[in-house]
């Protein structure tokens, strides 16, 4: 594809853009852009007042401008005459530092400096629930180990299929679909790509996996725990880094421990440094600590980790080695900022790397059944407001991702919590009513 929307308008039939951004919260912003207007779009940007969508912005900056990247274009397989572009935020002719897409291309342009290119995939992980949002579709969804369940699978083949043909046709390269650990939950996987390109695309299939379930009368969630008593949505995270030429795996030395280069596994120790403070960026909400933090659910596993511990192919740790040349990071919920989530994990790379840090001690037991043996490993925060705490005392991290960004998060997810902490609830009532 050429870098002139316009064209692409012209040859694929599109009447209208979707110019898209993502703010701190993971919303996603967009306008609607006749084909007729995208040049000037495209030069230009489209106006947005950012104060009106999650970025620490006040009523009286000027217009934040989206710039639609051609390279991210994608024309909506199930509403032909409609594509999709990622934007970068630009005001008063600068980038703006705290607009997420901007972060990461930032950290990706510096990891390229270094001759490294990360690349990533990942496992996002949905329920597919009632209109209302209380309960999962499939009213015989009801087994207490319904992972893989073949049955469940197909009766929701419709809208499984449907979202799968349209990633065939988009050439992401989807390989594999099932149904997760939890009643009413699936996973979709596709090839894995360049740290951008990966943002882009799980971006792009939250909508779509969202608007596929609106059209059969369903609703899709990504929330990390949105039924107690069932495994919540991660979003594991596959990481590997290669060479300027995107052809040699620089993780990948089978003379190492698991086939883990010595790079590799300095990536990996600052994944491991940060890990209490980066929960803030890869569990960003309330929810997202009755994930990490679960009991046991129906299946017999929660699935997510609590404690900052890695080990070899063991799904029961914060990070596993499933093979040589990568390392799969099992921390991530269904929350997570597409682009934030590839951000965080090249800031901290790039410090384990720069700083040589060690992951410390491989750890092969069953964390679940013989976690509490485990006495000299950090356990993952408690809460948001611990991870937020976290988050602020890591300066390193903090600068990595850039000061402007880092305030900005921290100020509206602190806000966040204190809206959270002054919410009256049943529970207060139900314990302390008779006091």
């Amino acid at each position: 594809m050429g870098n002139d929307l316009a064209a692409f308008a012209k040859e694929n039939g599109v009447k209208y853009f979707m110019i898209s951004y993502t703010d701190l919260f993971s919303g996603q912003r967009a306008k609607l852009v006749p084909a007729q207007a995208i040049a000037d779009m495209q030069k230009d940007g489209a106006g947005f007042a950012g104060f009106a969508t999650w970025l620490d912005l006040t009523p009286a900056h000027p217009d934040m401008l989206a710039v639609p990247d051609p390279a991210s274009v994608i024309q909506l397989p199930w509403k032909k005459d409609v594509a999709w572009v990622a934007a970068n935020c630009i005001m008063d002719d600068k980038e703006v530092n705290q607009a997420p897409r901007n972060t990461l291309k930032r950290l990706i342009d510096e990891a390229a400096r270094d001759g490294m290119h990360v690349k990533t995939g990942v496992e996002a992980e949905f329920f597919l629930i009632s209109p209302d949002g209380k309960a999962i579709s499939d009213e015989y969804d009801t087994a207490s180990k319904p992972c893989y369940d073949q049955q469940a699978v197909m009766r929701r083949y419709d809208v499984i299929a449907e979202i799968c043909d349209h990633m065939l046709a988009l050439g992401w390269g989807p390989y594999q679909n099932d149904h997760e650990d939890a009643n009413g939950q699936f996973e979709m996987n596709w090839a894995f790509d360049h740290a951008l390109a990966t943002a882009d695309k799980h971006s792009f299939f939250k909508f779509m996996v969202k608007s596929i379930a609106e059209k059969h009368g369903l609703r899709a969630t990504f929330m990390p725990k949105p039924f107690q008593g069932l495994t919540g949505n991660g979003c594991h995270a596959h990481i590997s880094v290669w060479d300027e030429t995107g052809k040699t795996n620089v993780f990948a030395d089978n003379s190492e421990e698991l086939g883990l280069s010595a790079k590799g596994r300095n990536f990996l120790g600052g994944i491991m440094k940060h890990a209490s403070a980066l929960a803030a960026i890869t569990n960003p909400t309330v929810n997202s600590y009755k994930r990490i933090n679960a009991p046991r659910t129906i299946s017999g596993a929660t699935w997510a980790p609590n404690t900052v511990t890695w080990t070899g192919n063991n799904r029961t740790h914060m990070v596993r080695v499933p093979g040589p040349g990568r390392f799969e990071l099992r921390l991530p919920d269904g929350a997570a900022n597409p682009y934030l989530l590839q951000a965080v994990i090249i800031a901290a790379g790039l410090d384990g790397i720069r700083s040589k840090a060690d992951p410390g001690k491989r750890y092969d037991i069953d964390m679940y059944q013989l976690g509490h043996t485990v006495t000299d490993a950090p356990k993952l925060p408690l809460n948001l407001l611990d991870a937020l705490r976290e988050f602020d005392k890591d300066k390193s991290l903090k600068a990595a991702l850039g000061e402007e960004f880092s305030s900005a998060y921290l100020k509206l997810k602190q806000q966040e919590w204190n809206s959270y902490a002054s919410h009256f609830t049943q529970w207060e009532r139900d314990h302390t009513l008779d006091i």
